[in-house]
């Protein structure tokens, strides 16, 4: 629910009775008013009429690729979460999503738990962007963004400017995943090996995780890139 403002309405952007039923339901015994689309075309018009204040997408639709849907919408100048349900198993659909703007995905199938999940933390992250706060914390993790002082379970810890860097790209975008492509981009700019990006979440890991082999903080998303745990 948005505070403040009415139920928060999700466009549900698929071509299957089935699914659009299923979240039909499921989204609305939560509260929350549910808009649908079976076109890619219907949604960007959807979109544009700012019917919506989210969106959940099917990547495989009739008339146009969802992929080109959320290129339409981030185009537009729309900053609305966008959440991917995809059959494809294929990483780089997920991948090709993720870098066009989308901020999470589900895979098919799914279970509803798990959509509205992504859906809490699709919000909170749009909310932290608009207002982000001085001071990020989740966990024993605490981050003075205007002091740039880092402090794991009370303590300081000192980073190199890289490494600030790269943990304050994933703080910015904390509970959203970021895939490599992108934060190389940000963190070195273009043509930069994959393996420098490892050896910084390495690095960084080792100083934030109590248990670098079972991360709390930063955690992999297999083939596509690394999300940092949500603000608490």
């Amino acid at each position: 629910m948005t505070a403040g403002s009415g139920p928060t309405r999700v466009l549900v952007v698929d071509d299957e009775p089935a699914i659009l039923r299923f979240l039909r339901a499921g989204l609305g015994s939560q509260g929350y008013v549910v808009v649908e689309a079976g076109t890619g075309q219907a949604a960007i018009d959807a979109v544009r009429q700012r019917r919506a204040d989210l969106v959940v997408l099917d990547l495989g639709l009739p008339d146009i690729d969802g992929l080109e849907v959320i290129r339409h919408i981030r185009e537009a100048g729309a900053v609305l979460p966008i959440i991917v349900l995809s059959s494809r198993e294929h990483e780089a659909a997920k991948v090709s999503a993720l870098d066009l703007g989308a901020d999470d995905y589900v895979t098919k199938p799914f279970g509803i738990d798990e959509l509205l999940a992504r859906i809490r933390a699709a919000q909170r992250h749009r909310l932290q962007q608009e207002g982000e706060k001085p001071i990020f914390r989740t966990g024993d993790l605490s981050m003075d963004l205007v002091r740039r002082i880092v402090t794991v379970r009370g303590q300081e810890v000192k980073f190199s400017p890289r490494e600030y860097d790269l943990l304050r790209l994933l703080v910015a975008n904390a509970g959203k995943v970021l895939t490599h492509n992108h934060i190389l981009r940000e963190v070195w700019g273009p043509n930069t090996d994959v393996q420098y990006l490892r050896i910084y979440i390495r690095a960084l890991r080792q100083k934030i995780e109590e248990d670098t082999e079972r991360p709390r903080y930063i955690v992999t998303e297999t083939g596509v890139g690394y999300r940092l745990r949500a603000p608490d």
